[in-house]
């Protein structure tokens, strides 16, 4: 609740701190002292999960001892001239340093697990260099620690709390790769309308069919209602032997990876399972382009099924801003042939711009 009256409260500068050790752990007087993940003193070294304490101003010897049974006051600011494991120059004066054991520190790279420990404040020689450890312990100059990628404050070595449990990662790394792996690999799918077929009698210029190309129900291949004349969904049929060319052209997004395969897919029946019924699929980019002949798909049972056919990346014309594709029934004397849906699986590229 609210201060009634004067409250006398307790102060230190921070300068010194005294840190229950643990258990088994001696600290030698003018040791790099870190803590562990449960929160007490130990010997500082390359050792994951440790954090940078401080200097220790006195022995502490816990080695008979369990968890907090003694105390060790370490220094927690100012310059302490501190020797390199790997030799440095003057040049390094500015530079992180990372704690290598604890009675030695080096630069980035030359250390495992960047154990954060000061900054180079002045260079002595080859070996030693007076450290600053204030910005290790107040863990306050955020900008050199996300610049030093090697740092131990790397994505890498950021925890990543997911709320909404959109990922299984623990740190930020992780999530990273995981978001831009998705990212770059997803699909995108282009639905085709079957109202935006049209009979061509080939695919060649200037050949629409007779009755303009557009698909009817007087005539194969014809667009009409799978089930009956009351049944909302749509098909289009051709007729046992009827091989006429539809047609359709459909303009690309920017997003797309012209570097992947593109898969056209489409919903086929047979009549009945003597012809194995499915279309030879033609394909063109762009304006004036040359054809591409694809695989054909076939569907050889009176079920329903998704058929693919794949169009090779290096088909993808650089910068493909638009397709026809042209589909031309395989050979069916006994069954007919009809399809439910025609869309194109394209993989989208990360937009950088």
């Amino acid at each position: 609740m609210a201060l009634t009256a004067d409250k006398k409260i307790e102060y230190t500068e921070g300068v010194e701190l005294s840190i229950p050790v643990d258990d088994g752990d001696k600290i030698y007087a003018g040791a790099i002292v870190c803590v562990n993940a449960a929160g007490y003193a130990v010997v500082g070294g390359d050792t994951a999960g440790q954090i940078f304490m401080g200097i220790s101003r006195e022995l502490a010897d816990n080695t008979l001892g369990q968890d907090g049974d003694i105390n060790v006051v370490v220094r927690r600011r100012g310059l302490y001239k501190m020797t390199f494991q790997t030799a440095i120059t003057i040049a390094n004066v500015g530079d992180n340093v990372f704690i290598y054991d604890d009675d030695k520190v080096d630069l980035a790279g030359n250390v495992t697990n960047d154990i954060f420990v000061g900054i180079i404040a002045g260079y002595i020689d080859t070996t030693h260099a007076w450290v600053d450890i204030e910005p290790a312990i107040r863990q306050a100059d955020v900008a050199t620690h996300i610049a030093d990628t090697s740092g131990a404050h790397a994505a890498s070595a950021i925890s990543f709390a997911d709320a909404g449990t959109f990922s299984a990662q623990t740190e930020v790394e992780a999530a990273l790769q995981e978001l831009y792996q998705n990212a770059i690999s997803i699909q995108g799918f282009i639905p085709v309308p079957l109202t935006a077929l049209r009979e061509v009698a080939t695919m060649a210029v200037g050949n629409a069919a007779a009755n303009g190309g557009v698909l009817a129900s007087d005539t194969t291949p014809i667009l009409q209602p799978i089930n009956g004349a009351t049944d909302g969904c749509q098909e289009i049929v051709w007729a046992a032997s009827n091989n006429d060319v539809v047609a359709f052209s459909i303009p690309l997004p920017p997003d797309l990876d012209d570097t992947a395969d593109l898969v056209l897919h489409t919903r086929i029946v047979s009549g009945g399972t003597t012809d194995a019924v499915g279309f030879s699929v033609d394909s063109w980019f762009n304006e004036g382009c040359t054809k591409i002949t694809d695989t054909s798909q076939t569907n050889q049972t009176a079920t329903w099924a998704e058929k693919t056919t794949t169009i090779a990346a290096a088909d993808v014309p650089a910068g493909a801003q638009t397709m026809t594709i042209g589909l031309t029934p395989v050979a069916h004397t006994t069954n007919t042939l009809a399809l439910s849906a025609v869309w194109l699986e394209y993989k989208r590229k990360l937009l950088t711009s």
